[in-house]
C-alpha cells in the first residue's frame, strides 16, 4: 500500500479507544483511506470503503489492498445498504480530506482561487448555484445556524448586493465576507471560515447525512461493534455527543433545539469515552488541521435499533422562510 496522501487525524486514539480491531469495519468517509489502512494494520479482516467523492475511490481503486477493501460509491447515510454481513465497527471521520481541501477546483479553500464548487459527490446544485440564487434571508439562516456567523446578516446582505455580477469563484466570496468583518489578529483564523463552512454544510446536507448515518450505524452493527466517529466543529461534535448520551440512555441537558427527552427506549449503545478525546502535542506539531478534532466512541448493545429525532439530537434547523 502507498502512503496516504494526508495524515489521518486522531487515528492513533481511535485504534486504541476500539482495540481489538477484529472483523469487519466500515469506513464511510474514505478519503484518502488513512483510516481503512490504520484498521487493516491493525487486526481488521476486511474493510467496506464508502465515499460520495468519486476522485477518492478513483485514486483508492489504484492502490494495492491485498483483497480486503470493497469499494462502494456512495453516502454514510445508507451504509446500513452497504454493509452485507453484520459489523464489527464503523468509523466516520466528518472533516473535509486535505485531498479535497488542496484541490483549488472542488471550490472548498478560501485560500486557493477556483471555482465556488463545494459538492463532495461533483453533481447537484453547487455552492456558486446557492450563493446566487438564494434569498438574502435564506442565506443570512445558513450563515448563522450552519456557520455560527455572528455576522450573518450583513455578509448575507453584502453577497446579495454583490451578485448583479455573479460570484463564480472561493476568492470572489471570501472577500465580499472579509470586508464584513474585522482583519483578523495574528493567529485568528480567516474571516471566512465560519461562512465557508456554513455554504458546504448546506451544500451537502452534512447535518441530515451525520444524523442519517449514525442511525445506519446502528442499525448496522452488531452487538459489541464499535461505532467511532471524528469531528471537526462544534456543531458535528454537539450532534454525536448528544447521539451518543440519548442512545446510551443518559440524560441530556435540554438544548435551543429541543428539551431533554423524558422517556427512554433500552440503551442501543454504551459509552467507551466518556469524554472527546482530541489530538496531543506531537500530533498538532505533525498535522495543524488536527486542531479541532474531536474523537467519540460507543459500543453497540443487543438492544433493537430506535428511532431517531433529529431535532432532538441537536441537529440545527434552519427558520422556516418567510413569504
Amino acid at each position: 500500500m502507498s502512503d496516504a496522501p494526508h495524515i489521518p487525524v486522531l487515528l492513533r486514539p481511535l485504534l486504541e479507544a476500539v482495540a481489538p480491531v477484529r472483523g469487519v469495519w466500515l469506513d464511510g468517509t474514505f478519503g484518502a483511506g488513512g483510516y481503512t489502512r490504520g484498521l487493516l494494520e491493525a487486526g481488521a479482516d476486511r474493510v467496506i470503503g464508502i465515499d460520495r467523492d468519486p476522485l477518492a475511490l478513483e485514486m483508492a481503486a489504484k492502490q494495492e489492498w491485498g483483497g480486503r477493501v470493497d469499494l462502494v460509491q456512495g453516502t454514510f447515510s445508507e451504509l446500513d445498504q452497504h454493509a452485507d454481513v453484520p459489523l464489527d465497527g464503523v468509523v466516520l471521520d466528518l472533516g473535509v480530506s486535505s485531498m479535497q481541501l488542496d484541490l483549488a477546483e472542488r471550490g472548498f479553500s478560501f485560500m486557493k482561487d477556483g471555482p465556488l464548487d463545494m459538492r463532495m459527490s461533483q453533481d447537484g446544485p453547487s455552492a456558486a448555484d446557492l450563493v446566487n440564487t438564494a434569498p438574502e434571508e435564506q442565506l443570512a439562516n445558513i450563515l448563522y445556524h450552519y456557520g455560527e456567523e455572528r455576522a450573518s446578516r450583513r455578509i448575507a446582505g453584502a453577497i446579495v448586493r454583490a451578485r448583479t455580477t455573479p460570484i463564480t469563484t472561493t476568492l470572489q466570496l471570501a472577500e465580499i465576507v472579509a470586508k464584513c468583518l474585522p482583519r483578523p489578529k495574528p493567529g485568528q483564523s480567516h474571516p471566512a471560515t465560519r461562512s465557508f463552512q456554513a455554504l458546504r454544510i448546506a451544500v451537502n446536507a452534512e447535518f441530515d447525512q451525520l444524523i442519517e448515518g449514525l442511525s445506519a450505524a446502528e442499525r448496522a452493527l452488531q452487538p459489541g461493534g464499535k461505532l467511532a466517529v471524528v469531528t471537526f466543529h462544534s456543531l458535528e461534535d454537539r450532534i454525536v455527543k448528544r447521539f451518543f448520551q440519548n442512545r446510551a440512555g443518559q440524560e441530556a441537558q435540554a438544548n435551543r433545539y429541543a428539551p431533554a427527552v423524558a422517556e427512554r427506549e433500552p440503551p442501543q449503545f454504551t459509552l467507551a469515552t466518556k469524554r472527546a478525546i482530541g489530538p496531543d502535542d506531537d500530533e498538532l506539531e505533525a498535522n495543524p488541521r488536527a486542531r479541532s478534532a474531536k474523537l467519540r466512541v460507543a459500543i453497540r448493545t443487543n438492544a433493537p435499533a430506535g428511532s431517531v429525532d433529529a431535532a432532538a439530537m441537536a441537529v440545527p434547523q434552519l427558520p422556516v422562510r418567510r413569504k
